[in-house]
């Protein structure tokens, strides 16, 4: 069985050096020192002047729209996972959504400035894949109508724009460390921003806004992660510049043994180190892709369509026609991409797809 994607585990004697640690100090939660050693190596790693190592990804949303004190209308992509639109929701806000750009799969900027209102607060964009936005345009459009900016950067981890992580844009960027991620602390994400101030809103905010054991400095929540999860990520760090190598060159592999393959590719922003973490393709019509899908399932290959449904089109949300997204979410399908995958797997993958849509 070939999966979409397999998890990365350190060596279990690694991780089980770090747990001893934990038994020893009796510290399981609540900021202990492994966390803040992951959030220190990680600030380290990327480059970046502030990072909060958080529950998930999803926490790491709602503390964003949480501490910039939003309301009103947010303006989002629909082509994501469900997250980036429940948090808005979840938080009180309207998503307005507008359509991607059909070659990246980002939010295209020129529909953000027209949909932009009185009510509209914020932007909350994704990198797709790991591609990134059109960061330049999205900023000059917020600064011109006085928008706040998050990034739902949960795909991106160890991708780089114009020489520095792709993490340290917008007003606040988001990522997951689930264990899906290429980089993961078996669940968990963080919160990133350059400014010190929104920085220390959410600390508080993580921890239920406590600023002495009995003082409270805002509404919070439970958005702490605990030692163990620390753990995996510090296990996993080390590890992360040979795991983004592997993806880079199965993922260049796929391009050789699919040339002939009649879909379409994404279009990787200009600028950009990207971190290949996921291989998707887009095929001429979702009949052809229903054919691939039920070719490889029969041979125990388990792609995902990342990303279906089109957002715009949930039951609880205020249905805007996006017909790029609509269109390519029927269309687009993720290929089995992880550490560890070889070439003989990806071949025998390739050999189906090929085989099904010549037939």
């Amino acid at each position: 069985m070939i999966n979409v994607n397999k998890p990365f585990l350190p060596p279990i004697e690694e991780y089980q050096e770090l747990i001893k640690g934990i038994w020893s100090r009796n510290w399981l939660t609540n900021n202990g020192p492994l966390v803040n050693s992951l959030e220190l190596k990680l600030k380290e790693y990327l480059d970046l002047p502030h990072l909060l190592f958080v529950t998930n990804g999803t926490i790491a949303l709602q503390l964003a729209i949480k501490s910039l004190h939003l309301k009103g209308d947010i303006i989002t992509t629909p082509f994501s996972y469900v997250a980036t639109t429940s948090s808005i929701v979840w938080e009180g806000c309207n998503p307005v959504f507008c359509d991607i750009d059909p070659h990246t799969l980002n939010i295209d900027p020129a529909k953000i400035a027209e949909a932009i209102t009185k009510n509209t607060t914020a932007i909350l964009a994704t990198h797709v894949y790991g591609n990134p936005c059109d960061v330049i345009a999205i900023e000059a459009i917020a600064k011109e109508n006085n928008l706040r900016v998050i990034y739902d950067a949960a795909h991106a981890f160890g991708t780089k724009y114009k020489g520095q992580s792709l993490f340290g844009y917008g007003d606040i960027s988001t990522t997951s460390f689930h264990a899906t991620k290429l980089f993961h602390s078996t669940e968990g994400g963080a919160v990133m921003t350059n400014d010190p101030a929104i920085l220390k809103q959410m600390a508080y905010m993580r921890n239920f806004g406590h600023e002495t054991p009995e003082e409270f400095a805002c509404v919070g929540i439970n958005g702490k992660n605990s030692e163990f999860h620390a753990a995996m990520g510090l296990a996993n760090l080390p590890y992360i510049d040979r795991i983004l190598a592997a993806r880079r060159t199965n993922y260049l592999y796929y391009d050789h043994k699919l040339a002939n393959l009649k879909v379409q590719r994404i279009r990787i922003q200009p600028g950009t180190e990207y971190n290949y973490s996921y291989y998707p393709i887009i095929f001429e019509s979702e009949a052809e892709l229903q054919k691939a899908m039920e070719a490889l399932n029969k041979n125990a290959i388990f792609p995902r369509r990342y990303f279906k449904p089109s957002l715009n089109e949930l039951n609880y949300v205020s249905r805007r026609p996006t017909p790029i997204s609509e269109s390519i979410a029927g269309r687009v399908l993720c290929l089995p991409l992880f550490y560890g995958i070889t070439d003989a797997e990806i071949d025998f993958c390739c050999r189906v797809l090929l085989r099904a849509q010549n037939n």
